[in-house]
């Protein structure tokens, strides 16, 4: 299972590659952290690492350490504009609960 954006995702990842020249795609990973277990990490990658996949979405790389994967299978990220707000979002079929605000998921596979 890949990991995929939505055109709008793509979109905003392409407006920071376009700011970030030697950026070569967007890096999606998972952290252990807050009162769920895991949090979402993006960044824009600037350089191949060992053991990470990567999976082509809307004409972006994007690059996931192959230790995220777990947490991450079948995840679509997609970018929301509310107002003044905006962010990315997080479809994650394999998240089982989350805390209260947000910042964290849990899975069935395994808990932090």
């Amino acid at each position: 299972m890949s990991v995929t954006l939505t055109e709008n995702a793509a979109e905003r990842v392409k407006q920071y590659l376009s700011q970030t020249p030697e950026g070569i795609g967007l890096s999606v990973a998972v952290k252990k952290s807050g009162c769920s277990g895991w949090s979402y990490v993006l960044d824009i990658a600037l350089e191949s690492k060992l053991g990470e996949l990567v999976f082509q979405s809307h004409g972006i790389d994007v690059r996931v350490p192959e230790s995220s994967l777990e947490q991450l299978a079948g995840t679509e990220i997609d970018f929301v504009s509310q107002g003044l707000n905006q962010q990315f979002t997080f479809r994650n079929p394999r998240m089982t609960g989350e805390c209260g605000c947000g910042e964290s998921f849990t899975t069935a596979e395994e808990k932090a």
